[in-house]
């Protein structure tokens, strides 16, 4: 017994309560959960899709019961104890790693609802299918739940490499491969060059969490200027993220991928993948600005938040614009998601310091403008496969005529696309508002510089999404009516209906988005002082 006691004081494990710990992360093993039965379920049940559909769909609906539980253990205390606090483990739960959890299962629910619509019946490949796609948003929940930059880097692999697989899920589409194809050359570039930069902050810092990088960051700043090997790592370590958020120059493969996969795959990636990154992207600008001694400091951070903010700029400038010509709705609303993806990295740009009231402004309006993509993109996109299902292809003509030929499908699709303009009534507005009170909270030239921005590319984006509008109800090549399945005329309609409700009873969103993104910081970054790099690594990692 004695031998016993000794080994329970010495153990680093000794205080841990593992069942509670494991608790915490119960959602994210309900995910490797359903993927295990999804391979068993083959041996059992045979292939057939709708059995393997229906085993995906109870592990999703298992693993959405088990965030809401964890929701409400988290949010009793704000947070579950970790945060940006260097000595935390290579996971994290806390209110923004919940938020993003439950948005990320709600649309995975969403996408297999449209798989279950139009590929259920002729799918020959389920489990494959389902094997990626539950994959895929694994490594997005791992992504947003680290703040460590060796769980970042599998955590983004682990989402990455499932989405190279789906985008050429169909053997037999040429233009499928070639996509996929794409995303692979352009996926292992961006990874390898966040790797170099993760080796070159190890390097520099001598430690793998964010928190103690940041420190030295910081530190650098107030003394003049950071050296250039530190600086070149933290550009390599944001390119890898801003491949994950298409943000430009690196959006060159979304495009192609987007056009090439398959509907409903191209629905996913148009929004978790995006979102995972900025919220990840998100959680670091906290650590950051966690970092800085003291509100009157903040200062020193603002070269990292005007880089954020031009890239936003450009991002949003060029996805609008690109979205001009082009005779693809699937291609068309890909531009588009790059330029939302510029828009919601303005909110990441809001860096404000712990101590200041109006901290979580930015974090509200990313994770409501997330929750009003989400029905934005499911409605647009759904109505696009549902028409391309029909007509075999997505071009703008296919959409001629359809305010007659298919009016159920016509007038949630006017909603998706005028709530992307980001017009009232609908919830685009609203979400667009929250960002704009986000960035004049900043009272700098960097928030008023952005609010222009913002208003002129939301003018510029009208165009191109009023040709959809045009194209429905003014011009009709008298195509025979369109008819669609019930199942995906309630999809597209629930998120119509969604995105009016989200305007006038936005309250509850603001209330819901506001208790997740307050208390992140609670445990303060340890300020860390470095006059030399040291050594030896400053952590042991675990």
């Amino acid at each position: 017994m004695s031998n016993v006691n000794f080994l329970a004081q010495v153990s680093p494990w000794a205080e841990i309560q593992i069942g509670e710990q494991l608790s915490l992360f119960s959602p994210m093993l309900a995910l490797v959960c359903t993927m295990l039965a999804i391979v068993v379920c083959p041996m059992i049940f045979g292939r057939g899709a709708r059995v393997t559909g229906a085993v995906a769909c109870l592990g999703i609906i298992a693993t959405l019961i088990l965030v809401l539980r964890t929701a409400g253990a988290v949010a009793d205390g704000g947070l579950s104890g970790l945060s940006t606090d260097p000595g935390a483990g290579l996971l994290l739960v806390d209110n923004l790693s919940v938020c993003f959890q439950l948005i990320l299962v709600a649309f995975l629910a969403g996408v297999t609802w449209l798989w279950w619509i139009g590929r259920a019946e002729n799918e020959r490949n389920a489990p494959e299918f389902f094997i990626l796609l539950i994959g895929s948003a694994l490594g997005m929940a791992l992504m947003v739940s680290t703040s460590n930059l060796l769980m970042i880097v599998v955590a983004m692999e682990t989402a990455s490499l499932p989405c190279y697989a789906i985008v050429g899920f169909d053997k037999r589409s040429k233009v499928g491969a070639e996509a996929s194809l794409k995303y692979v050359v352009f996926g292992a570039m961006c990874a390898a060059t966040m790797l170099y930069g993760m080796s070159l902050l190890y390097g520099v810092v001598g430690s793998l969490n964010v928190s103690t990088i940041a420190a030295y960051t910081v530190g650098q700043l107030s003394a003049g200027g950071p050296s250039l090997v530190l600086v070149l790592g933290l550009i390599c370590f944001f390119i890898g993220i801003a491949f994950k958020i298409s943000a430009v120059p690196f959006h060159f493969w979304c495009p192609d991928a987007f056009e090439g996969a398959r509907t409903e795959v191209t629905t996913w990636l148009s929004v978790v993948s995006k979102a995972a990154g900025l919220v990840l992207l998100t959680r670091l600008a906290l650590v950051f600005c966690s970092a800085v001694t003291g509100p009157q400091a903040m200062s020193v951070l603002s070269p990292l938040a005007w880089t954020i903010g031009i890239i936003a700029t450009v991002t949003c400038t060029v996805g609008n614009f690109s979205a001009y010509r082009q005779t693809s709705v699937k291609r068309l609303l890909a531009f588009s998601s790059i330029a939302h993806a510029g828009y919601m990295l303005m909110a990441v740009a809001v860096f404000v310091h712990p101590d200041v009231p109006g901290t979580h402004l930015g974090v509200t309006a990313l994770l409501a403008y997330v929750v009003i993509y989400m029905f934005m993109n499911l409605g647009a996109f759904g109505i696009t496969a549902l028409v391309e299902w029909e007509t075999g292809s997505d071009k703008l003509a296919s959409f001629s005529g359809l305010m007659r030929r298919a009016p159920g499908l016509a007038i949630p699709m006017i909603i998706c696309l005028v709530s992307l303009v980001g017009l009232p009534p609908f919830a685009g507005f609203i979400g667009k508002w929250w960002i704009l009170v986000a960035l004049g909270s900043l009272d700098s030239t960097l928030g008023w510089f952005l609010i222009v921005v913002l208003a002129v590319n939301t003018l510029i984006s009208l165009y191109f999404y009023m040709r959809v509008v045009v194209q429905m109800t003014l011009r009709d090549e008298r195509e025979p009516v369109l008819r669609a399945p019930v199942g995906g005329l309630v999809l597209v309609n629930v998120c119509a209906v969604a995105l009016l409700v989200l305007l006038f009873w936005a309250a509850p969103l603001k209330d819901m988005t506001d208790r997740f993104s307050q208390h992140l910081l609670r445990l303060p970054v340890a300020q860390v002082t470095f006059e030399a790099p040291p050594a030896t690594p400053v952590e042991e990692v675990h």
